[in-house]
């Protein structure tokens, strides 16, 4: 096993000056299951690209164990890739498929059955071996594909958003799969997804980047307790953290008609007169029907889930600027649409962000 250095590692495509994948900065510990997640085009495929050898490195080094594999072709770097569309062999068997590189690489036949069964058995693919790629599902294509990497036994398995071909039920089962697997075989293991839920649950530690820059790399539980700044807050999390510009009041921050106490330090960091504040849809109180404390939210749509429900409305925050609000209650008791809500954020639950720099000022 081993660990994955990118030591500033850049990428630049020709033609073009603002680089694609910004000095990334990340150590990856051995055994570890590292989740790169963004928006498109945020530079995340780009960098698994860069580890694999797929992609030249223009600037900074990467490193997997105490090797400087930089400049190293991809199989020189014993990695194992598992791709989005699969990439078996149509013509092949599920059991060719997988020992297809061991059988390049000159492994005798019955070294390359024992292993393949051995995989087959991890991931209940054994009745499948004689079938071909086409006779097969999405998930158990899938499937093969990762039994292809695992019996390669690689250094460091690469994930380039292996479930997003599936349909959402099949996705749930198979994130849980691959992560309970990554922790059996102990492969360190960089995975890159689009989707932040799988994110937050497959992952041991989460790196989120934006336009090519390492906005936050952390455990998921920490990112969502404590975003580094506005896009990681407003990325991290479903639905998404609410994020309301108000006015620095005397002892804290204005919100409606209530005045939430923050942390003075934070008050006295920001350099405008006003903050933007983040709170989570589950850490908002509602008054009582007859209360005109807090702010006062028009409810649009209620997404009942059974035990919770998401109430989606405006509220006017500070002048009149109507703000679209999430909030969550518990199923039992459901305001009605167009109803009005007064909701006041928790004390401890808030988070306060620069306006300006998008920095977060809390603690």
């Amino acid at each position: 096993m081993a660990t994955v250095s990118f030591d500033k590692a850049t990428r630049i495509y020709p033609g073009t000056e603002k680089p694609a994948v910004d000095a990334l900065d990340i150590h990856i510990e051995d055994g570890e299951f590292l989740v790169l997640v963004g928006p498109s085009g945020c530079g995340k495929s780009t960098s698994l690209r860069m580890l694999a050898g797929l992609e030249d490195v223009n600037a900074g080094a990467i490193r997997i164990g105490d090797r400087d594999v930089t400049h190293l072709p991809p199989k020189d770097r014993d990695i194992a890739m598992v791709f989005q569309n699969y990439a078996l062999y149509p013509h092949m068997t599920v059991a060719d498929n997988m020992g297809f590189a061991l059988k390049i690489a000159g492994v005798p036949k019955a070294e390359i059955r024992q292993k393949v069964e051995d995989a087959a058995k991890i991931l209940d693919l054994t009745e499948y071996l004689a079938r071909k790629p086409k006779a097969l599902s999405g998930g158990q294509r899938q499937r093969v594909a990762m039994g292809r990497a695992i019996v390669r036994e690689p250094q460091v398995f690469l994930m380039d958003e292996p479930l997003s071909n599936l349909d959402a039920k099949l996705r749930v089962s198979t994130r849980t799969q691959i992560a309970s697997l990554q922790r059996r075989l102990g492969i360190t293991t960089v995975y890159v997804t689009h989707d932040q839920v799988e994110a937050m649950t497959m992952g041991d530690r989460v790196a989120v980047l934006k336009d090519g820059l390492l906005q936050q790399v952390d455990t998921p539980r920490n990112m969502y307790d404590r975003p580094a700044n506005l896009f990681v807050a407003g990325f991290i999390g479903s639905p998404a953290m609410n994020l309301v510009e108000v006015p620095i009041t005397d002892g804290g921050v204005k919100f409606g008609n209530s005045v939430v106490p923050v942390d003075r330090d934070a008050l006295s960091a920001a350099p405008d007169k006003t903050v933007t504040v983040g709170v989570r849809p589950e850490h908002f109180d509602v008054a009582g029907p007859d209360s005109d404390q807090g702010l006062a939210v028009t409810v649009n749509v209620v997404e009942e889930l059974g035990a919770d429900a998401y109430v989606y409305g405006t509220a006017k925050v500070g002048g009149d600027d109507s703000k679209d609000l999430v909030v969550r209650v518990s199923g039992r008791d459901v305001p009605e649409k167009g109803s009005t809500l007064h909701i006041v954020p928790r004390s401890g639950e808030t988070h306060v962000f620069s306006t300006s720099t998008g920095e977060r000022l809390s603690d």
